[in-house]
């Protein structure tokens, strides 16, 4: 059974940080690509940034810079720190992997970023 719990979010100002964390179970992990993606209220979900099994990144135009995806394998985890935070980061963040053609998602985990 493939799991992700992700963790890490919060409340914090403008011009803040926050690491999320995502731990996933079930699944050869370092063979996998991840991504973070995020729903803001009354918003489609957006990719933010993706990592593949060999290391290579890829950010959304509106956190290029200011954010950084990486992975851990061995302890099955993938990170996101979030950097310069605005209130446009305001969303819940979800971590994805996908295997056999299905995407797996987490439940998310809400950031907030407000003065």
């Amino acid at each position: 059974q493939v799991q992700l719990v992700e963790s890490g979010g919060g409340l914090v100002q403008p011009g803040g940080s926050l690491r999320l964390s995502c731990g996933v179970s079930g699944i050869f992990f370092s063979s996998k690509a991840m991504g973070w993606y995020r729903q803001a209220p009354g918003k489609q979900r957006e990719v933010v940034a993706t990592i593949t099994s060999d290391y290579t990144t890829m950010y959304s135009d509106s956190v290029k810079g200011r954010f950084t995806i990486s992975r851990d394998n061995a302890k099955n985890t993938v990170y996101l720190q979030m950097n310069s935070l605005k209130p446009d980061d305001t969303a819940v963040y979800y971590c994805k992997t996908a295997r056999g053609g299905v995407d797996y998602w987490g439940k998310g985990t809400l950031v907030t970023v407000s003065s």
